[in-house]
């Protein structure tokens, strides 16, 4: 096969709960079904309380991963929508775009759902812990692909484990997905040994089969050993993922203090393309700073759907045949991505360099590797040894029905300790880390 199908791309099979079938129901497609499943879930939930960029901040108006989740939906669902209608009848009959709106809109949602506490902070505080114990024997036993997936953990791979392993159906399927949500979410279909320069990679030894079986149902394109292309519209959900980062990072360090006003607002003028008559108007009657940069916001964003949708319909051969090499913000207008790469500079150089954020993220480090020698520490010594000591029986008391059995691999145990401290918002893991290290509630 050179090239794939939107017929088998769009596919509605749910790979692990074949009494569903694909059946439509009155109001709603097995689409629909999706999306509900990943927002009632609880792990969707916790990101209300997991950092976006901001750890622990106080400040109602900044956004927390769940937040971002939910606007990086509303954008997808327009980009699938759009690119829909721009399709037409290139789509299966069975296909609305409304139908593809809601894909891209799931995927979207689900995009972060993997994502430790503390966000990229987190994933860099477990990968060194790992890099650190590895010298202490702890990772000892395991093949190269374990030991690797330990030493990059990925919110990427975590989040595919989560929908098709952890929620709902626990090792049964999990959400039990369609086959074209799952593919529409895998930005990174492949395993750790492919894994990029920056570490991505989207399914972990523990999911490979899974991975695979998706691949398979989809169609995608194999590039190697455990090495697929990407979903067509997994490229949608980077685009709306990088918009909302490129623009609401902005509004972060501005509601924040960090980022001055015209800053902001000649960067979002810029993606925009032109000033809304309704700005002039919100100048003149002295109208907030918040209110004006939400509507050059909405106008900037309009532009870039528009653009990243028609540059999606324009290179959809290429897509199909799995060659696409540049991000879809990067084939648009010039200004556009100007204004987008603008927007990131301006952020990596005085949003993630402000030093509240820097000593937050250095304090995720020690709250994590406290939370690291416990769980790890215990899971450890019940392989080993097959007793526990009573600080290890008490740390995996706190695990419940999920504790490690002793005839489970050292692999097997290990991705469970770090389902149960992937999944804890800031705070708890915070909390939890000081009462382990012996300031208990109450205490001063």
């Amino acid at each position: 096969m050179t090239s794939m199908r939107w017929e088998q791309l769009l596919s509605p099979q749910r790979l692990h709960d074949k009494r569903l079938g694909s059946g439509r129901e009155i109001g709603r497609s097995p689409f629909h079904k999706d999306h509900d499943r990943i927002i009632f879930s609880g792990s969707f939930r916790r990101l209300g309380r997991k950092t976006q960029v901001h750890p622990l901040t106080e400040n109602d108006h900044i956004h927390t991963r769940l937040t971002h989740s939910l606007e990086v939906g509303c954008v997808g669902r327009s980009l699938g929508m759009s690119v829909g209608e721009l399709l037409g009848n290139r789509l299966p009959a069975w296909i609305s775009p409304a139908d593809l709106g809601v894909i891209i809109q799931t995927a979207c949602l689900g995009h972060d759902i993997g994502n430790p506490p503390f966000g990229h902070a987190g994933e860099y505080a477990i990968r060194d812990w790992f890099q650190r114990a590895g010298h202490s024997g702890l990772l000892d036993g395991l093949s190269v692909p374990e030991r690797d997936d330990l030493l990059t953990y990925e919110g990427n791979a975590q989040g595919f484990r989560i929908i098709t392993q952890i929620e709902y159906n626990q090792f049964q399927g999990g959400m039990r997905m369609t086959a074209a949500t799952l593919g529409t979410l895998l930005k990174y279909p492949w395993s750790v040994e492919h894994r990029t320069q920056e570490g991505k990679f989207g399914a972990y030894q523990s999911e490979l089969d899974i991975l695979r079986e998706v691949a398979e149902a989809l169609g995608l394109l194999v590039q190697g050993e455990n090495r697929w292309c990407r979903h067509p519209l997994a490229w949608l959900v980077e685009a709306a993922d990088d918009i909302c980062y490129a623009l609401l990072d902005l509004e972060d360090g501005l509601e924040m203090g960090i980022l001055h006003y015209h800053e902001v607002s000649d960067i979002l003028k810029h993606i925009a393309g032109e000033v809304p008559a309704e700005y002039l108007e919100m100048q003149k009657r002295g109208v907030s700073q918040r209110r004006r940069i939400a509507l050059l916001r909405g106008s900037a964003m309009e532009r870039a759907v528009n653009e990243v949708s028609a540059v999606f319909v324009q290179h959809e051969q290429t897509l199909l045949a799995g060659r696409l090499e540049n991000d879809l913000l990067e084939l648009c207008h010039p200004d556009l991505g100007w204004g987008v790469r603008a927007a990131k500079q301006l952020a990596q150089e005085r949003i993630f360099q402000n030093e509240r954020k820097a000593k937050l993220e250095i304090g995720a480090y020690t709250t994590l590797g406290i939370l690291l020698e416990a769980f790890i520490g215990a899971a450890h010594e019940l392989h080993h040894t097959g007793r526990l000591s009573f600080k290890h029986q008490r740390v995996l008391a706190l695990i419940g029905e999920n504790t490690p059995q002793r005839d489970w691999t050292l692999y097997a145990s290990y991705r469970r300790m770090l389902d149960f401290i992937g999944g804890m918002t800031d705070h708890f893991a915070v909390d939890l880390a000081q009462e382990m290290g012996g300031k208990l509630k109450g205490s001063s």
